[in-house]
């Protein structure tokens, strides 16, 4: 279900939400006079922080991903009918069916049957980082939010395929996974690599990774825990570094480092291909050399082929 700026006009679904009838489905945008969502008997339901009924879908603030379909068909179908019930997880929902009901909390030693270190990748499309990541690493345990179910059953296909009993999916909004769906404190690592960059000016306000997000991811992780992030977009690559610089509750493991001739960002403004062509070089660097974990897909080859730098950062927990 594609996204609907907030300013085109409301659709009959969305305008039944602003009355308070029904919501408005996932993805689309309510106007900004809407009620707040209530229950079957009127009672308005509890807003989670972070969640799409406080930031995104039910205001007129824009959420970070489109939907762009949910229907199976095939092998993914066959996948999910088989095996969704052991792999992914069961999440009582909110108001959508990418919302998480502020009362569930994940528990992950119920869930792998022990206690390993939990890592987790925030939109993890169709799988191959975190499969591969977790076939290396049968000591840690992997936990895959994506939004997109197609993608999410091909994850499973994989996992399958491989034989993997230490990777679990979820189909959920990204925001309430970290603000209330992780206990505090319990992942040693969260991955975001390669979200949408929303890369025309006036869309910049939807990407996922700003201010607001650190304090979601700071809340999820251990003591030392790190917030490791990817993206081949220049422009995005310095608004998740300003966000890490800005926040009190994470420093840049290479902070200085790769500044000058060797930053990726002086090579993106030298050649122009996704930036205005500039010969200022970078001068305050902290980027981390590529993350050797994370397999290099299709998605990125297709980012080298067009002449994109690729720029990694690894964000400690302070």
């Amino acid at each position: 279900m594609t996204e609907i700026p907030a300013s085109a006009p409301a659709t009959p679904a969305a305008a039944a939400a602003a009355s308070g009838r029904i919501p408005a489905p996932a993805g689309q945008i309510a106007p900004a006079e809407q009620k707040a969502p209530r229950t079957e008997d009127g009672t308005a339901r509890p807003v989670t922080p972070g969640s799409q009924a406080a930031e995104g879908t039910y205001r007129n603030q824009p959420v970070s991903f489109v939907r762009r379909g949910t229907r199976l068909q095939g092998r993914r179908q066959k996948a999910w009918d088989d095996h969704s019930a052991t792999l992914a997880v069961d999440v009582p929902r909110h108001i959508s069916d990418t919302s998480v009901h502020p009362d569930y909390v994940f528990n992950a030693a119920q869930t792998f049957g022990r206690t390993a270190p939990l890592v987790v990748e925030i939109g993890s499309g169709l799988g191959d980082a975190v499969v591969h990541a977790a076939k290396e690493n049968p000591d840690k345990d992997f936990l895959a939010v994506e939004v997109y179910t197609p993608g999410l059953a091909q994850t499973i296909q994989k996992i399958v395929a491989a034989g993997l009993d230490n990777v679990r999916v979820v189909q959920a909004n990204a925001p309430e996974v970290l603000s209330t769906m992780l206990p505090a404190g319990s992942v040693s690592e969260v991955w975001v690599f390669f979200p949408d960059p929303w890369h025309k000016t006036k869309h910049n306000k939807r990407r996922m990774v700003k201010d607001s997000f650190a304090p979601l991811a700071a809340r999820v992780l251990a003591p030392g825990g790190l917030w490791r992030l990817a993206t081949d977009w220049s422009t995005y690559a310095e608004q998740m570094r300003g966000v890490g610089a800005a926040s009190p509750d994470f420093e840049n493991v290479h902070d200085g480092e790769r500044a000058g001739s060797e930053s990726p960002l002086t090579q993106a403004r030298l050649t122009g291909v996704d930036c205005e062509a500039s010969n200022e070089p970078d001068s305050a660097g902290g980027w981390a050399p590529r993350f050797d974990g994370r397999v290099l897909t299709s998605f990125e080859n297709k980012a080298h082929k067009a002449g994109r730098a690729i720029f990694d950062l690894t964000l400690r927990r302070s």
